[in-house]
Order: C-alpha cells, then structure tokens, then sequence
C-alpha cells in the first residue's frame, strides 16, 4: 500500500478518527467494491446493493447534518472516502455518492422545513436516491446558458424543459433543478426547485452507454408542464446561479478525491506489475523509461492529494477561496488521466486487455477533466480569482 506523508505543522494531521474512517471506507471497499467492480463495469449494473450497506455504516449521505439524521462529516473526512471509493471503482463512487452532491442546495440554502423533509425523511429515513439538475443539452460549461423554464401560475411554479447527463436519474426520488424563473435577467433569473420524479409530466430517457465509469446511471430528464409547490422552492427566487456556484465549490473536492483515489490504483498496480515483469535480464522498473514513469506518479499522486485536503480544508473555515477547489480539481484530474494512460504503457500490451485493471482505470479516468466543471473551465475560473 502506497501511503502518503502529510506534512508536520499545517494542519494535515488526521485526527484518531479521521484515520479511523478512512480505515473503515479501505476496508469496505477491499470488501464490497473490488471484488465486483470489473463485473458491475462490464454489465452496466447500478450499485444499489453497495449503496445501502455503506448507508448503514454511515459512508454515504455524509454531508447531511446530524441534526437531520446524518453524520454531519466535514469536507475532508468526506474526501477521505472518496479517495478510498475511487480506488477501488470509480463508477460506483460516482452512482452511491452523489446523494451528497444532491443534498448540497438544501444544505446550503433549504429551509429548516426543507432540510428535515427532504434530507431527512427522504435521505436519510427513506434512503432515496436523489440527483443534482443543471446539465443541458445546450448548456454544460456555460451553466448560465440553461433552457429550462419554471413559470410562476396560480401560486405554483410550471417546469418545462430537459436536463442530460444527470447521474442516478434512473434511480432518484426527487431532483435538485435549477430552471429559468426570470429569463430577462439572465444568470440573475435562475432559481432552483425540489422536482419530485413521480409528478406528472416528469420523465427520464434511457441510460446512457458510456465508455467508463459503467457502474454510474446517467440518463437524461424531461419535464413537460410539471407543477412544482412554490414551497418547493430552494433559497430565494433568482438565487439559483449564485447556489450552483456555491455547490460546485463544495463539491469539485470530492470529485477531485476520487480521482486521486483513481491515481493511487495506478500507481500501486503499475508498482506491483513492474516488479515482476521483467524485460532484458531485470525487473522493468530498473529501466528509467519505466521507474520515471512511475516516480511521476508517486509525485502527481501526493501533490494532488494535498491540494484536495487543503480544497476540503478551508471549506471547513467558512472563508471559501473558489481557486482552491479549481487547482484541486484540474490538477488531480489531469494527472489522473495521465497515470492511467502511463499506467497501461507499464503493462505494455497486457494493459490493453480487460483482464487486467489498468484498462478500465483508462476507460474510467476521462470523465474526471469533464463533470463537475471541464478542466478548461476551472482554468478559466483560476484566471478569473487571479486578475479580480
């Protein structure tokens, strides 16, 4: 097991209990994920079995406050296990995860009435899935540039228009979307609603086929003169771009977590498998085309671990900086995209071939420089903090 070493003084010490948890989401998943990753990748299945036992031990959900049933887990004790869940499939982190993702705009801006029912009645009691609606067809970076229309009629609010790419959308209870309410107004015109998937005129389109991450449901929703309560309204009216901002901030560290829990696979297979393969007398790790590969990996994989803990960190302190989780995110899925491609070099041939990891952690590692926020687009909002 390739550790990382947190540097002495600045306030990356686990604690007794952090180094517990992140045991405890190890072992879950050497126990639960590993063993079936390859298969639930292969057949496209959702993890819905893996989902309600880490429910029961308090590995998902974690963002939700204790107050609402929760266990009301910091930014980065939440990374910590998505690191752990990425390195053993990132597909299932990504499906049995994103409840958190999900929870954010209530957390964040739901009232107290809000955040009993839905977090926890619904989370937590019930143990739903719910998805996260921004994602358009037409407007993926550009997030102010959404179609979907939420018009206020009779003291409710009537929803048309679509969302793509929503990961769980096959699965979830209820949906977080974010719609047009002032279309004038632009990015100030936009709000965000609970939608609950059984009202009329709600529906969801087949499953995507996807190149990786095949353990995640990612479907496309349709809403055709759906009638949303005025109660179901999340924050202020007008408030929603300024909401999914805030969120991504809470959210890209997780993702950016995985992608370094993807990392660490990499490097540990390519470390196991260029000690025993051997090539022209020696291990191939001797051979400094080889070793220096894998040297960058160990060095990539460290610094980006640490830039998600300080990502995580600070969001802990209230004073929110959006570079940080932007450096965290682009870093870590940039170089997790390239340790998987300089991962199946290690193995050569055989990391071309499905029975061995590497080929999946390939396929798998794309999507991190794509959701929540391209690799260009956390440049682009790096540039922006920068010249402020």
């Amino acid at each position: 097991m390739v550790e990382a070493m947190a540097p002495a003084g600045v306030g990356f010490q686990l604690t007794d209990e952090q180094q517990m948890l992140q045991r405890m989401a190890r072992e879950f998943t050497t126990k639960e994920i590993i063993p079936v990753a390859a298969d639930y990748d292969e057949k496209a299945t959702f993890p819905e079995d893996i989902f309600r036992k880490a429910l029961e031990i308090g590995l998902v959900n974690m963002n939700i406050p204790e107050a609402y049933g929760g266990v009301g887990a910091s930014p980065l004790e939440e990374c910590l296990v998505a690191e752990e869940f990425g390195y053993g499939c990132t597909g299932i982190s990504t499906s049995i995860s994103l409840n958190s993702l999900a929870a954010l705009p209530l957390i964040l801006a739901g009232s107290d009435a809000q955040k009993q029912y839905w977090l926890g009645e619904r989370l937590m009691g019930k143990g739903e899935f719910a998805s996260y609606g921004v994602t358009e067809a037409a407007a993926g970076s550009n997030v102010a540039g959404i179609q979907t229309r939420a018009e206020k009629k009779n003291g409710a609010y009537i929803i048309n228009g679509s969302k793509t790419f929503i990961t769980n959308a096959s699965h979830a209870s209820f949906f977080c979307v974010f719609a047009k309410t002032d279309p004038a107004a632009g990015h100030r015109g936009m709000s965000c609603f609970v939608v609950e998937r059984d009202m009329p005129g709600v529906s969801t389109g087949k499953k995507f086929d996807k190149l990786g991450q095949r353990a995640s449901d990612t479907a496309e929703i349709v809403f055709e003169n759906v009638e949303v309560p005025a109660e179901n309204l999340i924050g202020q009216e007008g408030a929603g771009f300024y909401l999914a901002m805030k969120v991504f901030d809470y959210s890209r560290p997780g993702v950016a977590a995985a992608a370094v829990g993807l990392q660490r696979r990499c490097l540990e297979e390519s470390v196991r498998y260029a000690r025993e393969r051997e090539a022209f007398g020696v291990p191939i790790y001797q051979h400094h085309a080889i070793g220096h590969k894998i040297a960058d990996m160990a060095i990539h994989y460290q610094a980006s671990r640490l830039l998600v803990w300080q990502a995580a960190t600070q969001l802990s302190s209230g004073q929110i900086d959006p570079k940080l989780p932007a450096f965290a995110k682009a870093f870590a899925a940039d170089k997790a995209t390239q340790a998987a491609v300089d991962a199946v070099q290690v193995f050569g041939g055989y990391g071309y071939m499905k029975e061995y990891p590497v080929e999946k952690l390939l396929r798998d590692v794309k999507i991190f420089q794509i959701y929540e926020g391209t690799s260009e687009i956390q440049r682009n909002i790096i540039v922006r903090e920068l010249f402020k």
